[in-house]
């Protein structure tokens, strides 16, 4: 028999209409199937390069956490190294006991100078700095704190007193007796000097118009060697010093004259006129 156009055979029907709802003659039609997760490989190993040789190296596991128990407790509740190191003396018959602590001082360092070993602590040595520096502060009184800390003074509070003494003193000082154990400490001190507090304590002396010929002719040997950590103004001062205080130093001259070509661009025009002066 023809069929005629539209019509469905018998059983065509409900096939079209399972296939439709997602079932088959053999049942429902299983859901698709989803790919594994990726593999985690370890992390690939690092390179290193050693001169003409690539050396490879594994990346250690990390440490395992810590146990349950021991991050649940307070800190304050957990056992310390002192106690496990009793736990395992006692488990190993006294075996592995705790070094016994060391009760008496550890020695001074030695390799240090007398003058640098006889120092005040650093928080000591802050407040005699403020105490110098202070706005209040007077020729008489820092000198007074000089006569009776100076032994214990710092290289740096050292030059703020010879500085400060000169600026603020000027010549009336310059027959002070106060002055001989300023200069003779500064004199022992000028390897711990750096640059800008040399040039300060040959300012500050020149200024007093007290003139320590072994102060100064210390200072015109260290001063050469380390004429490269000056900057203008330290430079202008240090000359300015030297020829107000009448000290003949031609290896510090010719130090600083080499020198001032090379940077004369960071000096103005009054440091440039106490160099020429």
């Amino acid at each position: 028999a023809t069929m005629l156009p539209g019509e469905v055979k018998e059983g065509q029907l409900e096939e079209v209409e399972r296939s439709r709802s997602g079932e088959n003659r053999r049942g429902p039609v299983p859901p698709r199937r989803e790919s594994p997760p990726p593999r985690r490989w370890p992390a690939p190993p690092r390179r290193e390069q050693h001169g003409d040789f690539i050396i490879r190296r594994w990346t250690p596991p990390p440490p395992p956490p810590p146990p349950h128990w021991e991050e649940r407790r307070p800190r304050w509740e957990r056992p310390t190294r002192r106690d496990r190191l009793d736990e395992s003396s006692d488990s190993r018959g006294g075996r592995g006991e705790p070094r016994p602590r060391r009760e008496e001082p550890r020695p001074r360092r030695t390799d240090r100078g007398d003058d640098q070993a006889s120092e005040a602590p650093r928080g000591q040595q802050i407040a005699w700095g403020k105490q110098i520096t202070a706005r209040t502060a007077t020729t008489e009184s820092i000198l007074a704190l000089f006569m009776r800390e100076g032994c214990r003074f710092s290289a740096r509070n050292l030059a703020t007193t010879a500085h400060r003494v000169g600026k603020f003193g000027g010549p009336r000082f310059r027959s002070d007796q106060r002055l001989e154990p300023l200069a003779e400490m500064c004199g022992r001190r000028t390897g711990d000097f750096k640059a800008m507090e040399l040039a300060n304590v040959a300012w500050g002396f020149a200024k007093t118009e007290f003139i320590d010929r072994r102060l100064f002719l210390v200072i015109a040997v260290e001063t050469p060697m380390r004429v490269r950590e000056f900057k203008s103004q330290e430079m202008a001062n240090t000359v300015w010093a030297f020829a107000t205080a009448g000290v003949a130093a031609r290896t510090l001259f010719g130090a600083i004259a080499s020198e001032v070509p090379r940077r004369v661009r960071e000096f103005n025009s009054q440091e440039l006129a106490n160099t020429v002066w």
